[in-house]
């Protein structure tokens, strides 16, 4: 089980971020909730994350615009992100991972699958 490890899940569905929650919650992890890229910004600069599990199509900023600021921010630029998209053409997945992203997982997804992949990142 986790420890103590806190995941940023930035998700504009209430729906699909609820899901998350409670499923990375239930494997031991602390959980922070951002509903767009800029709010997912301010949440990471605020809380530090281990894991940024981010969808892509959001409003005011996007998972990939947020990836850019994530990267470009020298205390977070270390930081695992994993992106979360119903954009699922082999295209948005290379554009996804050559903007820096860990690992692009497309919707729908397994949860479970979405943990083990998170806990691959934290070197679980």
């Amino acid at each position: 089980m986790a420890q103590s490890s806190t995941i940023l899940v930035v998700e504009d569905d209430p729906v699909i971020l609820d899901l998350l929650t409670v499923n990375f919650e239930l494997e031991g992890y602390t959980v922070v909730r951002a509903v767009d890229g800029a709010d997912g910004l301010e949440q990471a600069r605020a809380h530090r994350p281990d894991v940024v599990v981010t969808d892509v199509m959001m409003p005011k900023r996007s998972g990939i615009d947020l990836l850019r600021d994530l990267r470009a921010d020298p205390e977070l630029a270390y930081v695992p992100v994993i992106l979360l998209s119903a954009r699922a053409l082999a295209t948005d997945v290379r554009d996804g991972l050559a903007a820096g992203a860990d690992d692009y997982i497309t919707k729908p997804f397994e949860p479970d699958d979405l943990v083990v992949r998170v806990e691959k990142l934290l070197g679980r």
